[in-house]
């Protein structure tokens, strides 16, 4: 029998009414496993409301009432991040290891949220006139929403709904409809932990559901990650309807490689960054810029460590790769290989073909590793986010032309150097135009208290996520200026003058 996932409305399973269901595959066999609901328009309508009227006494809560049911969420999360790794597997297709990965990633930021406190502190400034004070506080937006990826159907979700609710919010998600059983599975845990009927829920859908939230008028905020043309679509429709948006796009992430790098080091980090659940994520390294005469050792180099890559089922502990989330997807990764040579790429090794040895996942979405050399700029390879395990290798002569390089690409979420020159590091983490960058960090992605975001057509919207902007994003500041007058006070008289400070 097919499992169903549902929705999660007002603190329980709400079964799909709209009739109209999506499949899910298991990718390393190609079945359909699984069928979600797909949300309409009343039924979004529903979350929202069940989270408005959540707002009306969550938004009130006391911080300490917030915080202790994040830190039992926490634990329970703990608990169960082996069944929650599984259930990502299951439905994604990346190994148990890194889908164990992105569960501890995400706690990062429920450990963030569960201190809010200090984040939520405001200011006072005491006797700024004669007996006037002024304080500035920070409150919450109200019902706040987040769209989320199929790459990290945990992590994700995870970097915006802790802080949405610990700062009073009540929340809204609507994941990938690729991988959905994560998120019920969180949202029971979470009431399990003791959070209040619709301060959090989860439709499921496809543009019916989003472009509903985006318009719905009781939808303060909407936080998105996802590929450029839709986060640029998010920000353009939720801003027109007067929304904050944050919306995090997609990412062609360059590792600049200098002569003087240690080049065993720096293959290591760019096979890891590259090929690292299956390369399907925004902080993939995909482009490599050798700088000098070292580009053919370093790409040697790389091609003896990944082709010694076990690409195997997710739930095989010997599987360093796993398959790719559709065939669909699959066969479109494989196309920028296969049209490689003809746009001037020299094609080191070609994983397009691969297939997976095994009774029962001759249909699973299979695809090896992929290293094209001596890209020239013009190719889709390049050009393009494949968000597949394709690695491409650009040569350059100097440091200027390598970073001219970097910076006339239209994406700028993260970037890394390997040197081991220190003047050449602190020039480049100033001249590179992205957001996040790595000194001999291949996949610079801060810590939970330090915000994530990119720049150029990596990021639409003021705020980064998580850290202080994620705080921030949640929340609108409020001052207040106070005058007690005193007992002894002689009335002041009527005064048609501004104000005076003094």
């Amino acid at each position: 029998m097919t499992k169903i996932v549902n929705h999660w409305i007002g603190g329980r399973t709400a079964e799909g009414a709209s009739g109209t269901f999506g499949p899910v595959t298991d990718p390393a066999t190609g079945a359909v496993t699984t069928k979600v609901a797909f949300a309409s328009a009343d039924e979004v309508d529903a979350a929202v409301a069940a989270a408005k009227e959540a707002f009306a006494t969550w938004g009130q809560s006391s911080l300490a009432q917030r915080t202790s049911i994040l830190f039992k969420f926490r634990a329970l999360l703990d608990a169960h991040r082996d069944e929650i790794a599984e259930l990502i597997t299951a439905e994604h297709g990346k190994v148990h290891s890194d889908a164990l990965g992105e569960v501890a990633r995400g706690l990062e930021i429920v450990d963030l949220a569960c201190g809010i406190n200090v984040q939520l502190k405001g200011e006072l400034s005491t006797q700024v006139a004669h007996r006037v004070d002024v304080a500035a506080i920070r409150q919450p937006l109200g019902v706040v929403a987040g769209i989320t990826p199929f790459n990290f159907p945990a992590m994700v979700p995870m970097w915006m709904f802790p802080l949405a609710i610990a700062t009073g919010n009540t929340f809204v998600l609507k994941p990938s409809e690729k991988d959905p059983s994560a998120s019920i599975r969180i949202a029971e845990l979470l009431a399990e932990a003791g959070l209040p009927d619709g301060v959090f829920n989860v439709v499921h859908g496809d543009k019916v559901a989003v472009d509903r939230l985006l318009e719905h008028p009781d939808v303060k905020a909407v936080s998105f990650v996802g590929s450029t043309p839709i986060a640029r679509h998010i920000h353009t429709t939720a801003s027109a309807n007067g929304k904050r948006v944050q919306a995090l796009g997609g990412a062609k992430n360059h590792m600049l490689v200098l002569p003087d790098a240690d080049l065993d080091a720096a293959a290591d980090a760019a096979v890891s960054a590259a090929y690292g659940s299956a390369g399907e994520r925004c902080m993939a390294i995909s482009a490599v810029v050798a700088v000098g005469a070292i580009g053919d050792e370093l790409v040697d180099k790389i091609r003896e460590r990944a082709e010694k890559i076990k690409i195997g089922p997710g739930n095989d502990p010997t599987s360093e790769m796993g398959p790719l989330i559709t065939k669909v997807h699959r066969d479109k990764v494989a196309s920028y290989v296969e049209g490689a040579a003809a746009e001037g790429c020299e094609v080191v090794l070609d994983g397009s073909a691969y297939t997976y040895e095994g009774a029962g996942f001759e249909d699973g979405h299979w695809i090896g590793i992929s290293l094209l050399d001596k890209v020239p700029t013009s190719a889709k390879a390049y050009q393009d986010e494949i968000f597949g395990p394709v690695l491409c290798v650009l040569r350059a002569q100097t440091y200027e032309e390598g970073i001219a390089l970097i910076n006339a690409s239209p994406f700028g979420n993260g970037t890394a150097i390997f040197t081991r020159d220190g003047g050449a590091a602190r020039r480049f983490q100033l001249e590179v135009e992205a957001g996040m960058v790595g000194v001999n960090v291949p996949i610079p992605v801060p810590v939970g208290y330090h915000s994530f975001g990119g720049w150029k057509d990596s990021l639409f919207g003021d705020h980064h996520i998580y850290g202080n902007d994620g705080t921030h994003f949640y929340t609108r500041g409020k001052v207040v200026t106070t005058r007690w007058p005193d007992p002894a006070d002689a009335p002041a008289g009527v005064d048609l003058g501004f104000p005076r400070n003094h």
